[in-house]
This record gives structure tokens, sequence and C-alpha cells, in this order.
């Protein structure tokens, strides 16, 4: 996706501007109030930023672009921005995004970007935050209004006052996941019920070459996948089942890496019938789904030398007379019974046998993402989301890898004894508690009792899914945070190595 952008690199400083659309500026904080580094224009829009010191874009921690035009004939919409090498990646997005914005907003062809004196390690950072920036911002997400977008124009990025060349293909690949994954997630439910996203999902499974299973609900009966189908008895429409998606590269042996996704394309709360307000906007709890196979898709576009399982849950908890309740219990595939307590808490339930049949593949490591409990948004806001790990000593990788892809986690607690509230006197496990207390972290540990031991395993709670007014470099309210996070955890931090 977006791949009609062209992103082009020069190491020369910014030439004459006239045959550029629209102009982006960014500069070292240290010298916004003296001596500017040379580039056209430079003494006017220095003397318009001092005229109005209000807008100095160096007046916050993220950056507050100062937007202009220039005195040339075209009046070349520029806007201009400092950052500073203390700046870490969340902030370098932030005002990536609003740059962005500014100079999208005039719908240029050719977009030319000046990194003005600035080292080489802060300008390749900086051009990488602002190309995720134009890619995710120029992306047009589906809408069903009578009255169509303006179609984007956006073919060129051209980029100056590099010193040398920055490898942009991994911020492309990004790109491309993160925008499938807002693209499928802004989908009405009407528009992407279980039967139709699998067909979407084949289409894409043809497009990549990905191997492609079905798992509907007679072969899940024939599993004995009893906690999934508890969820799923309640739609009139038998429709529901786990998809596996394999990316295989020639000549591998290594074992795969699995991500799962919880595709819930709408949750009314079943039995226990969420509210109108907290009901609205339910079409986005398969948005984990959709984070893992936007996952999927940027590692085959980087040709990963790995091999990729992609297990995605697909249903819809709907109410009706045959739908799960209180009280009843189930038996998971791999044997564990579960007491259910609450029906809104459903996304575990599919999860659990989908984690259950992923381990069975012998996964190197395996990572979970779903938008799973309101406790985990409680404790962290919209901002970051929760993450979860077997692996204690992970922790602070899980951290910095937040850190530094700007998609922020904070890992919570796993400690065994928070599993006395989930006990049970008539099964193995209860579904979650009644209190409603640190829901996020017994949710976790409920999953953990479907992970097999010796896998390491992630759980990521999506908490930053949906932020107002978008969040780091996506400018949408829908975010589909994830994938910059998990190639960090992969290609940077080299969790598959550790967990070896």
């Amino acid at each position: 996706m977006n791949s009609k952008v062209k992103v082009k690199q020069h190491a020369k400083p910014l030439p004459r501007v006239d045959g550029t659309d629209a102009l982006i500026i960014v500069l070292p904080k240290a010298r916004i109030k003296t001596a500017w580094p040379a580039f056209p224009f430079s003494d006017v829009l220095k003397k318009r930023l001092t005229a109005r010191a209000e807008h100095d874009c160096a007046s916050d921690s993220a950056g507050t672009p100062f937007v202009t035009d220039l005195p040339n004939d075209a009046g070349t919409p520029v806007a201009l921005g400092a950052v500073d090498e203390t700046m870490g990646s969340f902030e370098l997005l932030t005002l990536a995004r609003k740059l962005a914005a500014a100079a999208l907003a005039h719908n240029p062809r050719t977009l030319t970007l000046g990194m003005a004196g600035l080292s080489h390690a802060l300008a390749a950072r900086m051009a990488e935050a602002l190309v995720a920036a134009l890619l995710a911002a120029s992306y047009r997400l589906p809408h069903f209004k009578t009255k169509k977008d303006k179609p984007g124009k956006l073919a060129t990025i051209e980029i100056y006052g590099l010193q040398k060349a920055v490898d942009l293909s991994r911020t492309c690949a990004e790109a491309a996941g993160n925008n499938l994954a807002r693209h499928l997630t802004v989908l009405p439910p009407n528009e992407l019920t279980p039967a139709l996203y699998r067909q979407r999902i084949a289409a894409l499974a043809r497009e990549h070459g990905w191997r492609m299973e079905f798992m509907d609900i007679k072969k899940l009966k024939r599993l004995k996948a009893g906690a999934f189908l508890a969820v799923a008895q309640g739609s009139s429409v038998p429709d529901a089942g786990i998809v596996h998606l394999r990316y295989q590269p020639a000549r591998t042996r290594k074992p795969p890496v699995a991500l799962v996704g919880k595709g819930v394309c709408f949750d009314t709360g079943g039995t226990n019938l969420k509210p109108a307000k907290h009901m609205y906007g339910m079409h986005e709890d398969m948005e984990g789904s959709a984070v893992a196979l936007g996952t999927l898709l940027a590692l085959t576009e980087l040709k990963v030398d790995f091999p990729v399982d992609c297990w995605l849950a697909l249903v819809q908890n709907h109410i009706g007379p045959n739908a799960y309740k209180q009280n009843d219990v189930v038996r998971a595939c791999n044997g564990t019974s579960i007491e259910v307590v609450h029906t809104d808490a459903e996304g575990r339930m599919i999860l659990a046998d989908t984690l259950a049949l992923a381990c069975k593949r012998k996964p190197a490591l395996m990572i979970d993402y779903a938008t799973l409990t309101g406790t985990c948004v409680y404790a962290l806001g919209t901002t970051y989301s929760g993450a979860f790990t077997n692996q204690p000593e992970w922790n602070s990788t899980l951290i910095e890898a937040g850190r530094a892809s700007g998609e922020r986690v904070w890992p919570f607690p796993m400690d065994e004894d928070y599993d006395t509230q989930l006990e049970s006197k008539i099964a193995d496990i209860k579904q979650c508690s009644t209190e409603g207390e640190a829901d996020h972290i017994l949710a976790a540990r409920f999953l953990n009792r479907f992970v097999d031991k010796t896998i390491p395993w992630v759980h990521v709670d999506l908490s930053s899914g949906n932020h107002k007014g978008g969040l780091a470099h996506i400018p949408t309210d829908i975010t589909g945070v994830g994938v910059r996070l998990t190639l960090n955890l992969l290609l940077d931090q080299a969790l598959m190595t550790r967990s070896q």
C-alpha cells in the first residue's frame, strides 16, 4: 500500500524549491534563535518566525510546526519544524505527523523534505519519521459517504540534506502493514463479517503467496475447541472460525514466529449485553487480528528469512437463544475446563483455543494482539498499550522496543498468585473474576494456561488501538498500533534469538 509513492534521496543541500508543490524543512533546535543553516528563503523564514514567536516550533516537547508560504511566484507552502538529539522516536513521529498534515493539506504531487544543519544520525531519524507519517497520512481509509474524497496526488517525496542514503524499505513495509490494519479495522460490521473478512484474507494470501487453512465450526468441533465455539454459538450465521496463514521462505528449517490476533468482528457483549455507549465502536474489536495480518504483510514484504505463522480468530459475539451464558462450563482444545463468568470476556475465550492450536506448531516465539480489556485502558489511557510475557527478563526489552518504534508499551506483572482469583469450584479455571479488578492481568494469566510453557510468549493488550486525534505518526483515531513494535522486537531486539 502506498506503493505509488516514490521516495528519492539526495546528499546535497536543499536546492531551489520552485519545482516542488510543498516543502517541509527541519532545523536543529539549538540554532532556531541564532544563525540558521543556509537554504532557500532561510532569511525570510527566520524573520517571519521571529515575528510570530507564539508559533515558535521549539515551544513544546513534541514540536509545533510553523506554517507559511514562500515569497516566490508559486507561493510554495512550507512547514517548518525543529528537532534535537534528545528527542525520542515518539516525539519525532508526533512532530512528523503535524508536519505531514500541514504539507498534505495542499494535496501536493511532489513534496520536498529538507534536513537543514542536522547531523546525519538525526537527519536520518527525522527523514524516516516523516516518510512514515506521510505514507500513513496519504493513505485513504474507506468510507461510505456519498461525496467522495478528493484523490490524493502525492507521487514523489524528495529528501535533501542526507549525508548518505537511508534504507527506508522497512519503513515502507511497516506503513503497508499499518495501512492494512487500519483499513480493515475501520470497516463497518456489515462489511466485515467473519465470512467477508475471510474473503479479503484469501485474496491477500493469493497475492502474497501465503498458505491458507480455514478451521470452520465443524473442524473446530472435531478439535474440541469448546472455548472458541462457546462464543461462536450465539451467532445465527455459522461463519466463525480460525484462519491459519503461513509465510514460508525457501530453504530454511527455522521454527516459525507465531502471530495470533483476536478477530471479534462485532461484540454485543453477549448475554451480558453492553450498554449503547460501550457497544458503539465494537466493530473495532477485531483490530488485534488486523494488526497480526498487517505484521505478516510487513514481514513478507521484507522477505524475512524465518517462517511466520499467522492465526486469526474470527467470530461475532452475538445474543440469541443459543448464546453462551454465565456459569456454563466448556472445555478448550487442550483439555482445560472453563467456567464462564462474563460473556463480554469473549476475547480470552477465542484466544485460548487459538493459542493452544498455534502452540502445536512449536513456534520459536508467539505474540498475540487483542483489544482485550477495559482495565488496561483505565490503567494506561490510550497512549500506551499493555504488554505481558512469560519471560519476565524481557520486560525491559519490551519497554525499549516501544520507545524505539514509537509504539509504546508498558509491561504488567504476571505473578502466579493472581491465579487465586481465577480458581473455580466446578472447573479447572474461571474465565475472569466478577470483581473486575486488574482484569488485564487476570486475562493474561488466563491466556497463560493455554500457552505451552516451553514457548516464549508476548501478549499485547491494545489499549492504544484507538486514540482520539491520532497517535505518534498516525493521523487517524484508529491507530493500527503494533506493526512497528513487532518488527522492532523481531529485527532489532532479536527476540527469536533470545528464545532459542
